[in-house]
């Protein structure tokens, strides 16, 4: 019996949580062995037969039914009363009972876990303690022991639940150890299969692709002649199809580089242009034929040449593009490019594919980079793909260093931007050229030789007859002399007796392989072609392969299956230039005509944006180039945007005449435009909101946020000018290049030290607006009461009553404010209105400037939204409180623009949280 239970123990198959809790509970089953007679009394002889046997029951019906932390539960409890009823019969401590309490909290730790585990912890704790204080209180529940009963028992109890301890830690220890070395062979077989795996992925796709060679080569073949249109029809399908396979096999080939960790990113001098110019010969194509518009913004300032991995950057976009041009049924597709100048040798380029196709719904986008999942299945059943498109893209630009983020409106469309860093090679600007076009066979078109050569001579090697039938046909109509050899072997004896203007070489072949021959050629004794150009023709893609056959000494490389007009390219790229005759009417494709091609497309790295209720100077928003976003002012007479159709003076006029008026925060859809517009003026948006219990803005903007990937929505804390406060600091920071999470963390920080406090003149309107009763509301008037209105933790609170009439309101409600003048940062004040002239503005002034004198105060009209809420006659005092560091900003507005009151001071100071921002703006 013991030997099967040890061998339970160590059975792997068995879950390792079932293992301890066996463990464990034998240890405890044991330990009340030990412990229950020592009450010596014919109560605990019963309770250990019993009490072993319901933990025996317990332990087989929960592993049968699988429910272990059910059982563990109910062995806790069974515990829990056997430990107390056993240290009053045993005699308290004076026995050697408490030492076993020991084996109660090892038992609960072990088996529980979760809040379960906490909560009998606790209880556990609670209960011994418990039994110490009724041992000690009421020693008259407490068995007798005699000294001699009371010192053995205490030792027998020290020694066995040591034993029991080591016992239980051994078995673990072991457990543990075996599960150590179990979790080391599956992984070493995990790596070996992964090994095998890749090996192949490598093999099937070189092998794969020698086939599709020759099929997509004998189909362009067919393709060239004088056919019939059905024939040439079911060519193209042909050709249609074998590339889709094409398609896939890479896709499939390339996430098993990347998983395996074998994907390298080969950074090389690449030109912009010509990377531009041959994503967009793939791509318009492919839009044209589905009747979309292609569109192409880059910025003319991105320099002629930088260094990154060409081949990477070029999939990833292609695959994007691809993407846009599949999901999008009509309207367009737009390639834009951007390029921000980081130090004197580096910039960064932000790559962004929007297109009008049908987007993708909020809930999808966390997962649209996953692989082998496409979102909206149902829809999207008809379109062709594996699924593993996207994941590869964000794959690759995580190996490139660089970002990927996704923003759609479902129905709408999507935009993927991309950014990666790269280095200068030529600092020369792009500007504006002329896109460089390939010739290709397209429907109704007859093919035309790029060139003629008939003095050249090359040879092709290759193990696949095919391929070489392949080869030869493609290039036949440049009659060029072409001899072939089938193995490494044949071609050095064939180039120890014959010149060859041009070698391509197959790298995958028996006995010899490409690159040993290759270097064979170059030391061949005698030979004719050791310095002969070599270009590597195989079915190994990718720019690992390309980095392989550069560092080897190759003059080019083509990767199988290749079309006609790229082997002709690359043939025409090694032929000596006396031997080639141009072909002045090959078909050239006249791309420029469909699409916009370079323009100017400057979009700043961030913007901050905000609610109209921010209730800044237009000076301010103007300078700091801060965009808001309307909320609305709803009436008897309809709907209306708050500054924009309706003023806070016209509103009140309203109101006044006992009319409705009531504030409104944006729709989510709102927010989305909102977003999507200013999302094409920058790459990133931070939107700061009013306090978000004081209004639903917060929430919809959130909301509206989930379809961007690049829309940060903040909370302020606050509402009117102190919240304009802390937009104004994060737009100053924006301008001076500080990144999005340091905005971000500075201006939550910022909250803390803006005082937000107005004072009501009359409480009609906050009642209207649901938020004071009606009864409180006619106490207020009766009594002359006007509540002063803080902002703590994002809510709306009465911090204090003011009684009495104007004056007096304000001497109280300004003494108030200022009551602690130490902590506060006289820089800048707004003092933040609704519905009051000039004399009463000025009399607030004076009362502050008895009080508390500021550098500069901003008198600031509250927007009509704000001024709903509040009424005629209400106004704040909105300012920071001090803190370490200092924020200055220079006035934009002109002296004789300023109000009379801030033609006090030239410049703003804004003290913050972080000290690394102390710029002067002049």
């Amino acid at each position: 019996m013991l030997k099967k239970w040890i061998a339970i123990i160590y059975d792997h198959r068995i879950s390792l949580r079932e293992r301890m809790y066996r463990i464990v509970t034998g240890v405890c089953m044991v330990a009340l062995m030990f412990m229950l007679p020592m009450g010596r009394n014919v109560l605990n002889y019963v309770l250990l037969p019993v009490s072993i046997a319901i933990m025996a029951l317990i332990v087989k019906f929960s592993i049968r039914k699988n429910c272990i932390h059910a059982g563990a539960t109910a062995i806790s409890v069974l515990l829990l009363i056997l430990f107390p009823i056993c240290f009053f019969t045993a005699g308290g401590f004076n026995s050697g009972v408490p030492e076993w309490f020991v084996i109660c909290f090892i038992y609960i730790c072990i088996t529980l876990e979760g809040r379960r585990m906490y909560a009998f912890f606790l209880l556990c704790m609670a209960e011994t303690l418990l039994c110490y204080r009724g041992a000690y209180y009421f020693p008259e529940f407490v068995a007798q022991n005699s000294q001699k009963h009371s010192f053995f028992d205490s030792a027998h109890s020290v020694i066995l639940v040591g034993m029991l301890t080591s016992i239980l830690l051994m078995f673990l220890n072991r457990i543990y150890d075996k599960e150590n070395e179990l979790t080391k062979q599956q992984k070493k077989e995990i790596e070996e299969l992964n090994r095998a795996e890749n090996h192949f992925f490598s093999s099937m796709s070189h092998e794969i692709r020698t086939p599709i060679n020759t099929i997509i080569g004998l189909n362009e073949i067919i393709l060239r002649g004088d056919i019939p249109a059905e024939v040439a029809e079911n060519a193209r399908n042909i050709q249609g199809a074998s590339k889709l396979l094409l398609t896939l096999i890479n896709d499939i080939l390339d996430l098993s580089k990347i998983k395996s960790g074998k994907m390298e990113i080969v950074n090389v001098s690449y030109e912009t242009g010509k990377l531009f110019s041959e994503i967009v010969n793939m791509i318009w194509i492919k839009a044209k034929e589905k009747g979309l518009e292609f569109r192409l913004h880059v910025d003319s300032s991105i320099p002629s040449m930088l260094c990154g991995d060409e081949v990477r950057i070029k999939q990833v976009l292609i695959n994007l593009l691809n993407n846009a041009v599949k999901y999008t049924s009509e309207g367009s597709v737009t390639l834009s490019v951007r390029c921000e100048r980081l130090t004197l040798n580096r910039v960064r380029v932000w790559y962004s594919v929007e297109d009008t196709g049908q987007g993708v719904k909020k809930e999808n986008i966390p997962y649209i980079f996953n692989a082998f999942r496409r979102v909206d299945e149902e829809k999207n059943r008809h379109i062709e793909g594996t699924g593993l498109g996207l994941s590869i893209v964000q794959q690759l630009v995580e190996l490139m260093d660089g970002e990927i983020s996704v923003n759609s409106i479902y129905t709408k469309g999507s935009k993927f931007v991309v950014m990666i860093e790269q280095d200068i090679i030529d600092e020369k600007e792009l500007g504006t050229f002329t896109l460089e076009s390939r010739s290709r066979t397209n429907e109704g078109e007859r093919y035309k030789q790029s060139f003629e050569a008939p003095n050249a001579h090359i040879l092709v090697v290759d193990d696949n007859e095919m391929n070489l039938v392949v080869v030869k046909k493609l290039l036949s109509e440049t009659k060029i002399q072409i001899d072939m050899a089938l193995s490494a072997a044949e071609c050095l004896e064939m180039t120890q007796v014959q010149h060859y203007d041009g070698i391509l070489m197959d790298h995958m072949m028996p006995e010899m392989d490409g690159i040993q021959c290759f270097h064979a050629l170059q030391s061949q004794p005698g030979g004719l072609c050791q310095n002969v150009p070599v270009i590597a023709l195989t079915a190994n893609a990718g720019s690992d392969n390309q980095l392989l056959y550069r560092k080897e000494g190759f003059s080019g490389y083509l990767a199988k299956p290749v079309s006609g007009a790229l082997l002709e390219v690359a043939v025409l790229s090694i032929l000596p230039k006396e031997l080639v005759k141009l072909s002045e009417d090959a078909n050239q494709s006249d791309i420029g005509k469909d699409f916009l091609i370079f323009e100017q497309a400057q979009r700043i790295s961030l913007l901050v944006t905000t609610d109209s209720v921010c209730d800044l100077p237009d000076t301010l928003k103007k300078e700091f180039g801060i965009s808001v976003c309307p909320y609305y002012v709803c009436t008897d007479e309809g709907r209306f945007l708050d500054e924009v159709e309706i003023r806070a003076d016209e509103l009140l006029v309203h109101m006044a005449e006992g009319r409705n008026g009531y504030s409104q925060p944006p729709d989510v859809e709102d927010y989305e435009r909102f977003f999507a517009e200013k999302l094409t003026e920058a790459q990133n948006v931070i939107h700061i909101t009013m306090a978000k219990h004081v209004s639903d803005g917060y929430y919809n903007a959130v909301e509206a946020a989930k379809s961007f990937e690049n829309v940060t929505v903040i909370d302020s804390g606050h509402l009117s000018s102190s919240m304009g406060l802390s937009v104004l600091y994060a737009a100053y920071m924006a301008e001076n290049h500080a990144s999005k999470a340091e905005i971000i963390q500075n201006v939550k920080k910022l909250r803390h030290f803006i005082s937000s406090a107005f004072i009501i003149d009359s409480t009609h309107m906050m009642c209207q607006a649901g938020r004071i009763s009606k009864r409180v509301q006619v106490l207020c008037d009766a009594l002359l009461l006007h509540p002063i209105i803080h902002l703590r933790k994002s809510r709306m609170t009465v911090g204090g009553l003011e009684m009495g009439d104007f004056s007096y309101m304000v001497r109280s409600y300004v003494r108030r404010v200022f009551r602690d003048a130490r902590s506060i940062d006289r820089r800048i004040l707004f003092i933040t209105y609704a519905g009051m002239d000039e004399e009463r503005l000025e009399y607030i002034q004076q009362v502050v400037r008895q009080y508390c004198p500021f550098e500069r105060v901003y008198l600031q009209k509250a927007s009509s939204a704000i001024a709903s809420n509040c009424g005629s006659g209400s106004f704040g005092l909105l300012f920071m409180r001090k803190n370490d560091a200092v924020i200055t900003f220079a006035q934009a507005s002109k002296p004789d623009e300023q109000h009379p009151a801030e033609q006090e001071s030239d410049k703003i100071k804004l003290r913050v949280d972080e000290g690394s921002y102390e710029i002067t703006k002049d």
